[in-house]
């Protein structure tokens, strides 16, 4: 069973704005440590390389955004302003078992569309499959004309473990599985659910959008989820890792922390993050060649509480 990136429990607390009315009240309340469960199961840690599958068209600009934040994920803090993208995914490493090192991997460019514009967990797990590595983390990225079951109804990104080819997988020593994650361009479908706080959320306080880091609403959503299945195939790559809840819509290390961005973050407010002087852009990272990302917070087991940046 895939792991699910769950944007319902972001959408429920928008459909009860009481809730964001009575933040001053839950304040008097002590709040209760937020625990994920160590199922017992084999964590990602070690040297992993990360395979982009670009499914549909994409900008080489487009591609960059993505690229570079990948990159970011285990630069050197001497490379990069603080607070970084390095410094985020570092919490990874509090999980058991040590450093999960993610470096880029090939990247397959399938811009003809082979499998058509409207996919299904099996195709994705096909597209996943092409790179035939192991030791990898194989990551399909759909183009903003793609749909994909379950996309906006659902979820904005998933991943999961398929089985290997025998070719691969049946090498002494090594797993019968590949970890796979699919993420998604949400602009033109729905990114008031996929791509906020960079757009009006659907449900809630209709208060104006972020403006976005990399001009482009669509692929800075597309950070943030890729950000959320990364974390959670690290930390839970089998269903046996660190979850909350049912192993079927598993709470996971950052789904856990929906909608938060920032310190004071309420349901409907991402949070205080930082903002750009000249472009007005809202941030909370720093990528390795200057860009900015917003990152969503990540669970730390070692404070039992949501981790963010600012």
């Amino acid at each position: 069973m895939s792991s699910i990136y769950y944007y319902a429990i972001f959408l429920l607390f928008f459909i009860n704005p009481s809730l964001a009315t009575t933040r001053k009240l839950q304040a008097l309340v002590k709040e209760q440590p937020l625990i994920l469960q160590y199922h017992n199961g084999v964590l990602l840690k070690g040297n992993f390389s990360v395979n982009l599958i670009w499914y549909g068209k994409f900008t080489p600009i487009q591609r960059s955004i993505l690229i570079d934040f990948i990159q970011s994920l285990n630069s050197s803090p001497r490379r990069t302003l603080q607070p970084s993208v390095s410094s985020w995914w570092k919490i990874t490493e509090k999980y058991k078992a040590g450093t999960s090192n993610l470096v880029l991997g090939k990247q397959i460019l399938d811009e003809s569309y082979s499998l058509g514009k409207s996919l299904k967990t099996p195709q994705i797990i096909s597209l996943a499959s092409k790179t035939g590595e192991r030791n990898s983390i194989n990551v399909v990225l759909t183009a903003q004309d793609v749909l994909v079951d379950g996309f906006c109804m659902s979820r904005c990104g998933t991943h999961g473990s398929a089985a290997m080819g025998s070719s691969v997988g049946r090498k002494k020593g090594t797993s019968t599985k590949f970890a796979y994650a699919w993420v998604g361009n949400s602009v033109n479908q729905c990114p008031g659910q996929c791509a906020w706080p960079f757009h009006q959320p659907i449900y809630g306080p209709q208060t104006p959008p972020l403006v976005s880091p990399n001009g482009d609403v669509g692929v800075d959503g597309m950070v943030i989820n890729l950000a959320t299945v990364l974390a959670g195939t690290v930390t839970n790559p089998f269903n046996n890792g660190y979850y909350q809840g049912p192993s079927t819509a598993p709470l996971e290390a950052v789904s856990a922390c929906t909608g938060v961005f920032g310190k004071g973050a309420y349901p409907g407010y991402p949070g205080e993050v930082l903002v750009d002087r000249s472009s007005g852009a809202s941030y909370n990272a720093h990528g390795v060649t200057g860009r900015k990302y917003m990152l969503p917070a990540i669970w730390n087991p070692q404070t039992y509480a949501c981790f963010t940046l600012v």
